[in-house]
């Protein structure tokens, strides 16, 4: 039996997976919405991995996770490797790319920059304000306009001469789409707008004082979009590379993580079949009244999070397994 290695990058809009093999060859991915249900979702991109990988051939011995959701995911799959979004993305790029000495990110909800030198993460950032230059904002204004998201790349490369869109944020930016539509614009040259929009914000914003430097990768699920991909390439005047799995590079990090972390799990995917449950529950043994997530596997507590007082945790953990 081969050792494989699974990677799941969860966020707020979308959840990721793959599972690799031990020359970090892709054995299986999967891209899905997260749809407001991160239990939901990594159940179903567990029952869509597993009927892609031969599980006569292939074992399952390490679990990483990353995203937003990464610390609840984790304990539902007893993830031996928990990392943050950073790390997990600089790791997957670097396994492609070892040149690479920037990457954006632009995902749902959020974007993020990653300066490396000589493979090593030298600088971040990451929006902290606003979802106006991200996947969510690009979204929205498709559907103003009539249009799929997916048809925003195509007919933006149509256009001559881009309209300038007011992008501070998304209010902002909808009102002057309208405003620019309703004086005849073209359609195209509006979408062109937006993808320029869309760059600008992030330079300015999560870009703002930094050095980039090429090779450029450029990752997150708009990196699909060929508008917004000729815009970054005309605002530095690089080439942007995309690879063909840029949606996935958090989960390819992780994955990998997990596998050079040298511990291996009994992982299961008979995810779907168990029954996950959250609960809030408020602490008041200090000041703190601190209020500690517990997470129930079958109706029984396997972990608790959110104390200030580590006594105060265990006291209400205790309290859980008993039913009080």
């Amino acid at each position: 039996m081969k050792k494989a290695y699974l990677g799941v990058d969860i966020g707020s809009i979308s959840t990721k997976g793959i599972i690799i093999d031990e020359q970090n060859n892709i054995l299986a991915s999967k891209y899905l919405w997260t749809e407001g249900n991160p239990m939901d979702a990594v159940k179903r991109l567990i029952a869509n991995l597993k009927e892609q990988i031969n599980l006569k051939k292939y074992k399952v011995v390490a679990v990483g996770t990353t995203g937003s959701a990464r610390k609840l995911i984790g304990v539902l799959l007893g993830a031996n490797v928990v990392k943050n979004e950073i790390t997990a993305h600089a790791i997957g790029t670097l396994s492609l790319y070892p040149e690479v000495k920037t990457i954006f990110e632009i995902g749902g909800q959020d974007s993020k920059i990653i300066l490396i030198d000589d493979g090593i993460v030298v600088d971040y950032a990451m929006n902290t304000l606003c979802a106006a230059g991200t996947g969510s904002f690009l979204s929205s204004q498709s559907k103003r306009l009539g249009l799929e998201v997916e048809e925003f790349g195509p007919l933006a490369l149509k256009s001559k001469n881009p309209t300038n869109i007011a992008a501070r944020c998304t209010v902002f930016a909808e009102s002057d789409l309208v405003h620019k539509a309703q004086i005849g614009h073209k359609k195209e040259d509006i979408v062109a707008g937006l993808c320029k929009a869309v760059v600008t914000n992030y330079l300015n914003n999560v870009g703002k004082g930094k050095k980039i430097n090429a090779p450029i990768v450029f990752q997150g699920g708009v990196s699909k979009n060929i508008g917004v991909i000729k815009a970054f390439e005309d605002a530095t005047g690089e080439k942007v590379i995309v690879d063909d799995n840029s949606h996935l590079m958090g989960a390819l990090g992780v994955a990998i993580l997990a596998k050079t972390d040298g511990k291996e799990i009994d992982f299961t995917f008979d995810i779907e079949d168990i029954e996950f449950e959250t609960k809030g529950v408020e602490c008041k043994r200090c000041a703190n009244n601190c209020e500690i997530i517990c997470i129930y596997k079958d109706k029984e507590l396997i972990d608790s999070w959110g104390n200030k007082c580590d006594n105060g945790a265990i006291k209400v953990r205790k309290k859980e397994k008993v039913g009080q």
